[in-house]
């Protein structure tokens, strides 16, 4: 028996609880079990009601596998406790006492739950081998159970990602576009180089950027400085160019880096190197003023992804990096690529702005379905168990925080699909 089990039991009240009596022989009639405490430290439910025979009572209810552990959790000495009215428990090994010396109301499960549901449900939270816990029962889920589920998975990611962006609204004192700048900056550099980009761009202080963006190499000379890319090369004519012009926006702004990393190129396509992103990043920002506003005003995808139709500079036309030249390519951003910061920057961003300022969200959500499903190795296990689940972007959000924040934790009974398989 694990503890989130038997806090399962309770709360759904899968046992025989029309017997219900407590340890000490009283009839017990639950009239609420009250709501479960998963935030924060006390007992286990809140505000339950219950008659232990004739007698009426409303308070906390604590739960346990075994009745000593109160005492191993040391909840005598705790006031927090004092309110518990009822303590549920798989096994009674010891009688648990009020500091009044009157005993606490015990009641004990493991006679009144069916063999059924322990069978189902410890073969679910034991499933360690497996891709996921449930795998070879997922595929008999309804699709109705799994898109109800797959959208409440999505909402809750993007209620995760809010709290982020909530972060950096107050740490720039709600400036949006400075919150697109950064957001921006992360997810052109990908997995790879996302946090590098992130950090070094955080270095240089929006207002100059905003100074400098209508002169594109101003621009790119900063980004590229910030970023550790910039070094004396005597035979690159263009990168010694940036870097003097660098070290005099430098000075000019009082600019401080402090940092000696620099960006990974390695494993990366030539498309991916951060010299290009960045370039194309810069390109974004030299080419649109107020981004955010403009983007906050699109009513559909095609709009959104008009904003980021553009090309690098000519120098990054022939080059993936300063030193190797080749035919000239236009580099622009791929649809993929844009459908990726769609879904990772501007529907989270514009699902809090929206939120914070009471607009509705529904559009923002019917986008999701139109953008397909995103390729990845979790995405890819899923479809190969249930093929249908490869119908949108909303799929495969849902699927990466179902896959990170329940199926690898084993949270099977805070799943709706493994509520579903235990109750079958």
């Amino acid at each position: 028996m694990q503890e989130t089990l038997l806090h399962h039991i309770w709360n759904f009240k899968k046992f025989d609880f029309l017997n219900a009596t407590t340890q000490q022989g009283q009839q017990l009639i639950i009239s609420s079990v009250g709501i479960h405490n998963t935030t924060q430290s006390g007992p286990d439910f809140f505000n339950a009601k219950l008659k232990i025979d004739d007698q009426l009572w409303a308070g906390n209810v604590e739960l346990h596998l075994k009745s000593s552990d109160w005492y191993a959790h040391r909840h005598e000495k705790d006031p927090a406790y004092d309110n518990v009215i009822l303590h549920v428990v798989w096994e009674h090994d010891v009688e648990i006492y009020r500091k009044d010396g009157q005993p606490i109301p015990t009641l004990t499960l493991k006679e009144l739950v069916s063999e059924s549901l322990l069978r189902k449900a410890q073969k679910l939270l034991s499933n360690k081998t497996k891709w996921i816990a449930c795998e070879d029962e997922f595929p008999l889920i309804e699709e109705f159970t799994l898109s109800h589920w797959l959208e409440r998975m999505y909402l809750e990611r993007l209620e995760e990602k809010s709290n982020e962006i909530e972060r950096l609204v107050e740490q720039t004192q709600s400036n949006w576009e400075e919150v697109l700048f950064l957001m921006l900056a992360k997810n052109f550099g990908l997995n790879v180089n996302g946090s590098f980009f992130y950090n070094a761009l955080q270095s240089l202080p929006f207002n100059v950027v905003l100074k400098t963006r209508h002169n594109r190499f101003q621009l790119e000379a900063l980004v590229f400085g910030q970023c550790n890319l910039l070094q004396a090369n005597e035979e690159v004519f263009y990168a010694n160019s940036l870097l003097k012009e660098y070290n005099y926006l430098v000075k000019k702004f009082k600019l401080e880096n402090h940092s000696t990393e620099i960006p990974k190129f390695f494993r990366l396509r030539p498309d991916n190197f951060p010299t290009i992103r960045l370039a194309q990043f810069v390109e974004l920002y030299a080419s649109n003023s107020n981004l955010f506003s403009k983007i906050i005003e699109c009513t559909t995808l095609q709009e959104i992804e008009t904003v980021f139709k553009i090309e690098v500079s000519e120098f990054w036309q022939t080059h993936y990096s300063f030193t190797s030249s080749h035919k000239q390519k236009k580099k622009q951003l791929s649809k993929a690529f844009v459908r990726l910061l769609i879904i990772n920057t501007i529907i989270p961003l514009t699902f809090f702005y929206n939120k914070k300022n009471c607009l509705e969200n529904t559009t923002i959500i019917n986008w999701m379905r139109l953008l397909p499903l995103e390729l990845n190795n979790i995405t890819k296990g899923y479809t190969a168990i249930y093929p249908s689940l490869n119908a949108n972007a909303l799929y495969s959000q849902g699927l990466i925080h179902m896959k990170r924040n329940y199926c690898d934790k084993l949270k099977c009974l805070n799943c709706e699909i493994g509520l579903k398989i235990i109750k079958k």
